[in-house]
């Protein structure tokens, strides 16, 4: 299978021992995953967010480092 790059953007929020990640949301493009990271970092509850992707093959489970 041909290699796929999957946006990814999780929130954060503050947890019992500093921050934690929430569930993750998958982005259809880099800029809807920039947006989606500035909404989740002003949404109550949250501490950030950060916008990120990957590159790899999903049938291998092999992918590259996250680049933000």
């Amino acid at each position: 299978m041909a290699d796929v790059t999957h946006y990814v953007t999780p929130p954060f929020g503050a947890g019992d021992n500093g921050p934690e990640q929430r569930e993750a949301v998958e982005c259809t493009s880099a800029n809807a995953a920039i947006r989606s990271a500035e909404r989740m970092a002003r949404a109550e509850g949250q501490i950030g967010a950060v916008a990120f992707s990957r590159i790899g093959d999903p049938a291998s489970g092999e992918f590259a480092d996250a680049v933000c």
